[in-house]
């Protein structure tokens, strides 16, 4: 049986459809390939369940891939495509895949030309993950949690940054409005850098404002990272921490696939929407007022739709929860 799995969205819902890949692989050993948009690609690096890695490159000629990509599934004869998005873009290359097995969200425009399609919801307080497998049917036995594959070399490369006890700090995210308050964690870096080493962690851009944070911890309690670790590598390095601190963001979900100790903070969104961490050892902090203005978004905003952004704001009781690990 051949099977391609399809989730062109942002890194964290990548790394969530790998939950599905690990079930899929379990009951059906055979031909499993997923695409991706071009970023992605290196997630999968070393995964054994996956035969190969489609890449769409959406900023270069993106129909033109597009299409070129269709041309490609079409040749190779699917049994089965999976479609975990909503979108016009990847219900044409799951409409005309040929594929006798086209599945995907009833939301998706072109889910009428599927053999079938489930309706996707927020409502009903299931994990992503839970909905992902919803639409593998029979074709999965049990569900599996999301899984990262790092390399002894990348193990090897993060192990000198393990020789003192340390946490992680990713505060960055792509929605303003899932970014806990700076100030917030400048209050976090300050407390727990005198027991642990800080490492921040993030993507070349967010060097600048993880510096601007790490000005007020001693010098030798902290390591600005963001720019020098791969996916892969930073999955590697909080694999091993006393404690990952990390937003409604891709870096949760990388704690989940580790299954590493997470403390997940949250502003706009909610948990039960369907994005919360899945460590064996993780919590939530968030706002525990009644905010009828929390959740704004499924996935957050570029700005507080009302301008006093509440919801990054804790109580007491949850900062001294916070500042014991």
């Amino acid at each position: 049986m051949r099977i391609l799995v399809i989730q062109t969205a942002f890194i964290g819902d990548v790394v969530l459809a790998t939950a599905l890949v690990e079930s899929l692989a379990l009951a059906h050993p055979t031909q499993l390939d997923v695409l991706v948009r071009k970023g992605n690609e290196s997630l999968f690096e070393n995964n054994p369940h996956v035969n190969q890695v489609l890449i769409w490159d959406k900023q270069n000629g993106k129909f033109k891939n597009l299409f070129s990509l269709l041309g490609r599934i079409r040749t190779t004869k699917y049994d089965t495509v999976i479609n975990l998005q909503r979108f016009a873009s990847s219900g044409i290359l799951t409409a005309f895949s040929k594929a006798k097995n086209k599945v995907g969200y009833t939301q998706n425009p072109l889910s009428f030309l599927f053999s079938r399609r489930i309706p996707f919801s927020t409502l009903s307080g299931k994990h992503e993950i839970e909905r992902n497998h919803e639409l593998a049917g029979d074709l999965v036995k049990e569900m599996s949690k999301p899984k990262l594959y790092p390399s002894v070399a990348q193990f090897e490369k993060v192990s000198v940054y393990k020789a003192l006890p340390y946490i992680t700090v990713s505060p960055k995210s792509v929605w303003f409005t899932k970014q806990w308050p700076k100030e917030n964690f400048v209050r976090l870096g300050e407390a727990l850098s005198a027991n642990y080493v800080v490492y921040f962690l993030g993507g070349k851009s967010d060097r600048s404002y993880c510096e601007e944070i790490a000005q007020h911890i001693p010098s030798d309690r902290y390591k600005n990272l963001c720019g020098e670790l791969s996916f892969l590598e930073s999955a590697a390095l909080m694999r091993d921490a006393h404690m990952n601190y990390v937003n409604d963001s891709a870096p949760m979900h990388f704690a989940s696939a580790m299954n590493a100790r997470t403390t997940a903070l949250y502003c706009s969104t909610v948990p039960s929407i369907g994005f919360g961490p899945l460590s064996s050892e993780s919590g939530v902090i968030e706002n525990e007022e009644q905010l009828d203005c929390r959740p704004c978004g499924l996935h957050g905003l570029k700005a507080c739709p009302k301008g006093h952004f509440k919801c990054g704001q804790i109580s007491t009781d949850q900062w001294n929860k916070l500042l014991q690990p």
